[in-house]
């Protein structure tokens, strides 16, 4: 049996390594498989075997040469001691085959509508002998066979499987029973299998042949890449207008059109609290008014631009008093030049440290601005004290975002 089996399998190897190349799944698999064996025809008058009473056993391995065919080298064994007559006579058929396989679930497209069901066939022949109690020797004999395997993935590293095979001998020469000569001139002996067993897959990737799809792959293929572009349009997202995406911007809460730099943070080249280009205006439209009051249209535009946070006051880390007052007195101003105008004092804290204590210290601070406001005469029935804990719109693990969150804001009523 060696001499036959092993240079089987020493081919099949041989051939595998010959056509190997990369491909993204697996190709090498071992099938192991048991039930029942019926062997039909060439039986001697007054025997008949049970109907799958009779032992099956088989193995193989096989190669795919890619999702759709593969071959296969295999051995069985069949063990015949179940008679309809109650015999006491045993014999046993031992197989060597090699075999083509064709993977119907990816011919016939099964990933469309299932992951986990699929259907080989499989054809071949090889050598074989026959021998038992009523045998002189081995009766030696070619087959051919052709069966049909189910399969149910249970594990990308196993399925199982449900196999009914065909043999028919060439050549056989005595009867299943071993009693009597078969009487035939070339196909004999009809031997049917059916069993179950696993398909153990071996290789380094995450699927194998039986179970890859090209299709299926270009769709993950495809979503992959979509996701990868959400992700991309995520990071672009500009959510505070001001031209710098939010995964680059230091300060992503800051008002849409205000002057920033490369970083999103907004450009207050004199640390007053108040950007730039917007102190530029609130100067000309207003603070430099004095004691004239300004237009209703431009007590609106004022409103709005400190409603939305371009002006603000900052402190140093873990402190409660300011460190500029320019916003402050920036409010001051308006305050007065608009008498039923209320506002709201809204304090904040970074994130580092303990968040209850922050909360408190965003009431400080807060509170800090409205004892200033008062103190410049305004009504402290004009004033509400807010505070807001921790501003966790700015990145916690960058400084400069942190000193942006130590900071009073203004909402004007």
């Amino acid at each position: 049996m060696k001499k036959i089996t092993l240079p089987l399998l020493a081919s099949l190897f041989a051939f595998g390594m010959v056509n190997a190349q990369d491909k993204p799944y697996n190709k090498w698999s071992i099938d192991l498989n048991g039930g029942f064996a019926k062997p039909a025809r060439t039986l001697s008058p007054g025997y008949s075997a049970e109907t799958f009473k009779n032992l099956h056993l088989d193995g193989g391995v096989r190669y795919s040469l890619n999702n759709k065919f593969g071959v296969k080298a295999s051995f069985g064994y069949d063990k015949i001691d179940n008679w309809t007559n109650n015999a006491n006579l045993e014999s046993s058929y031992y197989r060597t085959s090699l075999e083509g396989v064709v993977n119907l679930g990816r011919i016939l497209n099964f990933e469309n509508w299932t992951k986990v069901i699929n259907v080989q066939a499989h054809a071949g022949g090889g050598y074989s002998w026959l021998t038992g109690d009523a045998f002189s020797g081995n009766d030696k004999m070619g087959h051919l066979m052709a069966g049909l395997t189910g399969q149910v993935k249970l594990h990308r590293r196993i399925a199982l499987n449900a196999d009914f095979t065909v043999i028919q001998n060439t050549q056989q020469d005595k009867n299943w029973d071993g009693l009597s000569n078969t009487n035939r001139s070339v196909f004999q002996g009809t031997m049917f299998n059916a069993t179950v067993g696993l398909s153990i897959y071996l290789g380094k990737h995450a699927q194998h042949a039986d179970w890859y799809s090209e299709e299926s792959q270009i769709q993950n293929q495809l979503s992959d890449l979509d996701n990868r572009l959400s992700r991309v349009e995520d990071m672009l997202v500009d959510s505070d207008g001001d031209g710098v995406p939010d995964y680059l911007d230091l300060e992503p809460n800051t008002p849409a059109g205000a002057l920033v730099d490369s970083r999103g943070r907004n450009i207050d080249k004199n640390n007053n609290g108040i950007a730039d280009n917007i102190e530029a205006y609130l100067a000309e439209k207003y603070a430099k008014a004095g004691d004239q009051k300004m237009s209703a249209d431009d007590a609106a535009v004022v409103k709005e631009l400190v409603n939305k946070g371009y002006v603000a006051v900052y402190f140093d880390f873990d402190k409660a008093q300011p460190s500029s007052t320019d916003g402050i007195n920036f409010i001051v101003t308006y305050l007065k030049n608009n008498p039923s105008a209320s506002v709201d004092v809204i304090g904040y804290a970074d994130a580092v440290g303990n968040k209850e204590y922050n909360n408190k210290l965003s009431e400080r601070r807060a509170k800090s601005v409205s004892e200033i406001l008062t103190k410049a005469g305004i009504s402290s029935s004009r004033i509400n004290t807010i505070g807001n804990g921790v501003d966790d719109s700015v990145a916690k693990d960058s400084s400069s975002a942190r000193k942006i969150a130590r900071k009073v804001v203004f909402k004007i009523k």
